[in-house]
């Protein structure tokens, strides 16, 4: 018998920023050409104010997964990180566990596909500098689109989905105090 975890459709975008208005996360979203990596953004989506993120889904040697969120212009440093963070050694997660765990695909990757890892298999890094942002930006689970909320309502968003990020200050690379 599959757990009800695993039975869980997974949210498209019209259904994530209805369970944002569910959760009083005021949103407003910019459609926009395909972007599948940081720095392809075009200049309206550019105009944006806020943070702008990259979102790495990565897997550990142990096998546990990983979501790291941070401002586009910070560095992450992938051989540093397992030792503040507590995992093994780590490399990018395969495009076939990403869709089945988060529900989106490659170049879509954000911090709102939290919402469809009903089993809580990934844990979830937000880069400090991104933490302290306002507004912040990531895709609504597909990447022709940007959606932005404030500090608050990510902080709501995530509370929501039952998640805990683990803040982590990537220019001094350690554990930051939330």
């Amino acid at each position: 018998m599959r757990s009800r975890a695993v039975q869980r459709r997974r949210m498209t975008s019209d259904e994530l920023l209805a369970f944002l208005e569910t959760h009083g996360v005021a949103h407003a979203t910019l459609e926009h050409p395909a972007v599948f990596r940081v720095g392809e953004a075009s200049p309206a989506l550019e105009a944006l104010p806020g943070g702008h993120t990259k979102n790495l889904f990565l897997r550990d040697q142990k096998g546990a997964l990983w979501l790291v969120s941070a401002l586009q212009s910070t560095r992450i440093d992938l051989k540093a990180l397992p030792a503040v963070i507590g995992s093994g050694r780590l490399s990018f997660g395969k495009a076939e566990l990403l869709e089945e765990v988060l529900g989106v695909t490659p170049g879509s990757v954000t911090a709102f596909a939290l919402v469809n890892d009903h089993a809580r298999r990934v844990r979830f890094v937000l880069d400090r500098a991104l933490a302290e942002a306002d507004p912040v930006n990531f895709h609504p689970l597909r990447n022709t689109a940007t959606t932005s909320v404030s500090q608050a309502g990510f902080r709501a968003f995530l509370a929501a989905a039952g998640v805990e990020p683990i803040v982590v200050d990537f220019a001094a690379l350690s554990p930051a105090t939330s």
